[in-house]
């Protein structure tokens, strides 16, 4: 049963990478604000199309996997702890600083689009709830879905024409110094220059309270876990078809209003609330389908991929912004998103073949190592129980 869960989990974990390559390519091609404001590129009506496909099914929909996945990771990594007699909470916090350490150097020196920084201040953030029982969990995490869901309405505020000035002069400005600038220039842009000006006290109530309109789909990982769910596919599968009739169609609609209809008053809340419920709707198709495929080798890719999630996703950085980035082809704002789209494939491929190649000759990737290095302050490998590749990002 063990066994069974490890792999779903895995599996599960390499699908979300996929996910949030194809949504992250956005933001390689066209930037962290230009990816919005695509009038700015020279796209075909074709990639137009693409576009909408890609931000109905997969932008906002697969981050929140990976993030149910952290919350389950957690409850399973407490389980191994307690067995171990290894105290928790000050194991938690060391791997939450490295993942902080790790996160910032990769926003600092390679991408904007860092998560590994804020997955790591939400290890600490989600201690509270780590003790707590299943019925709490899940009381919070529907509270905390519908104030996510209600930041949806920020999204009718206007833009000032002074405010679509500055937008315009950054995103012409991010296009020449991505697309021709050196490392030291496009760093130099990504950190210093900015859209739009945001209030100091603004930034501080986005620190104070990110957490609280994030933790929705952490805390449903979390129930899951203490749930048991995906220790035994076959037997759960009926709950999986029933969250997948459910929750896929409707995730779709409530995004797709959001796109089609921008200025409706309910269009941000609807499209907040779609992006977590097509998430979910996800997981249960996939955890469906994983009862069926979980023979066949092509699912096996899957796991391993997922087994080195956090180095595939550095990985993914580094191949991405060499090809986008001046210091590398300079191709950014120039593919297309179709383009775009068969980039992100053809490196989930290449990512397929090298994490079974590795997996072949090492058992654990080298970030993996090194996160298990500083949280456990040892070289030596101690065990943590069948269920050990499941405690991952």
């Amino acid at each position: 049963m063990r066994n069974s869960r490890v792999r779903a989990i895995d599996a599960m974990r390499g699908f979300s990478l996929l996910g949030i390559l194809l949504a992250n390519m956005l933001i390689f091609q066209y930037g962290l604000w230009g990816k919005d404001e695509l009038h700015y590129f020279s796209i075909s009506s074709n990639d137009q199309i693409f576009y909408y496909i890609v931000k109905i099914f997969i932008e906002g929909s697969f981050m929140p996997i990976f993030t149910f996945l952290f919350g389950y990771s957690m409850v399973k990594m407490k389980e191994s702890l307690q067995y171990r007699g290894i105290k928790i909470k000050r194991t938690f916090i060391k791997r939450s600083f490295v993942l902080m350490i790790i996160g910032y150097i990769h926003s600092e020196f390679l991408w904007e689009g860092d998560i590994l920084l804020f997955y790591g201040f939400m290890g600490i953030f989600l201690l509270m709830f780590l003790n707590r029982k299943k019925k709490t969990i899940m009381i919070w995490g529907l509270i905390f879905l519908c104030i996510t869901a209600l930041i949806g309405f920020v999204g009718l505020l206007e833009e000032t024409p002074a405010e679509k000035k500055q937008m315009k002069e950054y995103v012409l400005q991010t296009i020449d110094v991505y697309g021709n600038g050196s490392y030291s220039e496009i760093k130099f842009h990504r950190l210093n220059e900015m859209p739009l000006e945001i209030p100091v006290e603004l930034y501080i109530f986005i620190i104070i309270f990110m957490p609280f309109l994030t933790a929705s789909l952490f805390l449903f990982g979390m129930y899951a876990a203490k749930k048991n769910w995906f220790m035994n596919v076959e037997e759960e599968k009926v709950c999986y078809v029933i969250g997948t009739s459910i929750l896929l169609p409707i995730g779709l609609i409530f995004k797709t209003f959001n796109l089609l209809i921008p200025s409706w008053q309910w269009s941000g809340v609807l499209g907040m609330l779609g992006g977590n419920l097509l998430a979910l709707g996800y997981i249960s198709l996939f955890a469906t389908l994983y009862t069926i495929t979980k023979k066949y080798k092509f699912v096996r890719m899957f796991e391993h991929v997922g087994v080195l999630s956090l180095s595939n996703y550095l990985l993914q950085t580094i191949i991405c912004t060499f090809i986008f980035y001046g210091y590398g082809l300079g191709k950014f704002g120039e593919l297309g998103i179709l383009n775009g789209i068969f980039v992100a494939l053809g490196i989930f491929l290449l990512q397929i073949i090298s994490s079974s190649w590795y997996l072949k000759h090492f058992r654990v990737g080298p970030l993996e190592k090194l996160l298990r290095i500083c949280t456990y302050f040892t070289f030596r490998r101690k065990r943590l129980g069948k269920h050990e590749n499941s405690i991952q990002l």
